[in-house]
C-alpha cells in the first residue's frame, strides 16, 4: 500500500480539525491565520496528488482497512486531484478577501468555511454514493450560516430560497441512493460500473440521483434559484460558493456519466435540449440586471452548460471532450470567481453595487478596471486569458462529432459568448465609463484600496497563467480525462482483491 492512499483521508480532516481550532482561538488573527493556511496546504497537497496519480494511476483507501464495498472508500485520479487544486485556490482567494474586507470580525466565519472546504473535499474524493451525499450535506450545513450570517433582510430572503431548494435536492439525492441500494445492493461507485447503462431499474434510480445534483448545479429546469441567492450574500461569500458548490457538481456528474452510465449515447439529445436552454437562459438573463452580482450570477448559470453538454459530445474522441470540459471548468472557476471579488471591493469601498449608482470608476480605480476588463475579457473568451483556449477547445471537440446537434451547439455557444460580451460591456459602459462620481457624496480621496484588489488580480492572473501555459494544462486535462475514462483502473483500485457482497448486477437486470 501506497503511503499517499493512507493519507486520503487527511483531505477532509485536516480542514475539519482546523474549525475546531479555529472556532476556540481567542484571537481574531489566529482564526484568520488558519482560514487562509488549511486552502493553502490543500493547494500544495493536491499538486502532490495531481504528480503521484498522473505517475503511478489511481489511489484509493478504505478507512479502517475494510474489505472492498463495505468500509468508506475514498479515492483519487488525477481528474480528482486537479478539482481539489482549483477549488483550494479559490477558497483561498475568496478567504483572503473575507479577511481584508472585514468578514471575519464574526468570530464563526473561519470555522464555518472551513468546514465547508471539509465537505468540498471529501465530495471530491469519495467513491460512494451515500458519502457523496453525506459530505454534500457536510458542505452545505456551514453554507446555511455563511449565507444569513450579515443579518439584513436581502441575504436572509436569499438565504430561504438557497436553504429550500438544496433541501429539496438533498431530499431527492437520498432518495436517490436509497433506490439504488435497493435495486443493485450496492452504492459503491466501483461495484456499480455500468449499472445505469441501459433502462432497468438502476438506471431511474441513478436518474433521480443525477436530476438532484443538476438542481445543485443550477442548470434547467431547475436554475433561476442560483443567480437569486448568491449575489444576495457577501462578494466573499459569493466567490466561494461560485468555485465549490457548483464545481463539485459538476464533478459528480462527470463521473456519474462514465461510471454508472457508462457514457450512454442515447442521453445525448436529452442532455443537448436542457444545456442548449440553459445557455440561453443564462446568457441573456444579465442583460436585465441592476447590479454587477446579478449580473455575474447569469454568467455563472452561462457557463455551467458550456462545461456539461461535453457529455453529449462523447463519441468521436471521449477523452478530448472530456478534457475540453475539464480545462473550461477550471478556467470558469478562476474567472468568475475573480470578477465576484473585484465587484466585491468595488460594494466595500463605495457601499453599493447597484448599476445606476457608479459610473466613472476607470479614471477614480484604474487598476480594478484593468482586473475586471481581464476577467470580462476571459469570461467572454477574448485573448490573452484562458477563456479563449477553454471555449476553442470546446467548439473544437463538439465540431468533431459533426452531427447536425454539433453546429446548432456551436451555435448556441457563439450566441451565448456574445450576449455575455454585451452583459459585461453594459456593466462596463454603467460603472467604470461615464461621469465621474459627485464630489459632495463621494470625496476623491475615497478609492478602492489595493489589499481589497489582490484576491481577485491574484485570481485572474490564474486565468493569465492558464492562456500562457495552455500546452502543460491542456495536457494535465487531457490525463485528467484519461484517468476518468480508465473505469477499469478505478475499479480495481477501489475493490482491491478482497471486495465482498459485490452486486449480481446482470442478475438483478433480467440480462
Amino acid at each position: 500500500m501506497h503511503t499517499v492512499e493512507q493519507l486520503l483521508p487527511l483531505f477532509p480532516a485536516v480542514p475539519l480539525v482546523a474549525a475546531a481550532f479555529a472556532l476556540l482561538a481567542p484571537w481574531r488573527a489566529v482564526r484568520d491565520g488558519i482560514m487562509l493556511v488549511i486552502p493553502g496546504i490543500g493547494i500544495f497537497a493536491g499538486l502532490g496528488l495531481l504528480v503521484f496519480t498522473m505517475n503511478n494511476g489511481v489511489v484509493a483507501h478504505s478507512v479502517g482497512l475494510y474489505p472492498g464495498n463495505v468500509g468508506i472508500a475514498l479515492a483519487a485520479d488525477s481528474f480528482s486531484a486537479l478539482m481539489l487544486i482549483t477549488t483550494m485556490i479559490v477558497a483561498f482567494g475568496a478567504n483572503w478577501f473575507a479577511i481584508v474586507g472585514g468578514e471575519t470580525k464574526s468570530r464563526y466565519y473561519p470555522s464555518l468555511t472551513l468546514i465547508l472546504i471539509t465537505g468540498v473535499c471529501g465530495a471530491l474524493l469519495t467513491a460512494d454514493l451515500f458519502n457523496f451525499f453525506v459530505f454534500i450535506e457536510v458542505m452545505l450545513l456551514p453554507s446555511y450560516g455563511l449565507i444569513t450570517m450579515s443579518g439584513t433582510w436581502s441575504r436572509l430572503a436569499a438565504g430561504r430560497a438557497f436553504v429550500l431548494v438544496n433541501l429539496f435536492a438533498s431530499t431527492l439525492l437520498v432518495v436517490g441512493v436509497g433506490y439504488v441500494y435497493a435495486t443493485s445492493g450496492s452504492v459503491n461507485l466501483a461495484a456499480l460500473e455500468g449499472a445505469a447503462a441501459g433502462g432497468g431499474p438502476v438506471t431511474v434510480a441513478s436518474g433521480l440521483i443525477v436530476i438532484a445534483i443538476a438542481a445543485k448545479a443550477g442548470v434547467f429546469p431547475v436554475q433561476s434559484w442560483l443567480p437569486r441567492t448568491y449575489p444576495g450574500t457577501s462578494a466573499a461569500v459569493m466567490g466561494l460558493f461560485s468555485g465549490l458548490h457548483t464545481k463539485v457538481a459538476v464533478y459528480m456528474l462527470y463521473r456519474l456519466y462514465v461510471h454508472l452510465f457508462d457514457m450512454d449515447p442515447r442521453w445525448g439529445t436529452l442532455i443537448v435540449v436542457a444545456m442548449l436552454i440553459s445557455m440561453v437562459i443564462g446568457a441573456f438573463g444579465g442583460l436585465g440586471e441592476n447590479s454587477i452580482r446579478r449580473v455575474l450570477g447569469y454568467q455563472m448559470l452561462n457557463g455551467m452548460p458550456m462545461i456539461l453538454v461535453m457529455l453529449a459530445f462523447l463519441s468521436a474522441d471521449a477523452q478530448r471532450a472530456l478534457a475540453a470540459g475539464i480545462l473550461y471548468t477550471i478556467h470558469h472557476m478562476l474567472t468568475v470567481g475573480s470578477l465576484i471579488l473585484a465587484s466585491g471591493a468595488i460594494e466595500e469601498t463605495y457601499g453599493t453595487g447597484r448599476l445606476s449608482k457608479l459610473s466613472g470608476l476607470a479614471r477614480r480605480d484604474p487598476i480594478l478596471a484593468w482586473i475586471f476588463a481581464a476577467g470580462a475579457f476571459s469570461v467572454v473568451g477574448f485573448p490573452p486569458f484562458s477563456g479563449m483556449w477553454g471555449k476553442v477547445m470546446l467548439v473544437v471537440e463538439i465540431a468533431r462529432v459533426g452531427n447536425a446537434w454539433a453546429w446548432v451547439v456551436i451555435g448556441a455557444i457563439v450566441v451565448a459568448s456574445f450576449a455575455a460580451f454585451l452583459s459585461m460591456l453594459r456593466v462596463w459602459r454603467e460603472v467604470f465609463w461615464g461621469k465621474d462620481l459627485p464630489v459632495e457624496k463621494v470625496p476623491h480621496e475615497l478609492v478602492i484600496r489595493k489589499k481589497l484588489m489582490a484576491p481577485s488580480a491574484a485570481l485572474i492572473m490564474g486565468s493569465l497563467c492558464m492562456f500562457i501555459l495552455s500546452g502543460p494544462v491542456i495536457d494535465v486535462t487531457l490525463a485528467a480525462a484519461e484517468d476518468l475514462l480508465d473505469t477499469a483502473s478505478y475499479t480495481q483500485a477501489v475493490l482491491g482483491t478482497d471486495a465482498v457482497a459485490l452486486p449480481d448486477l446482470a442478475a438483478r437486470e433480467g440480462r
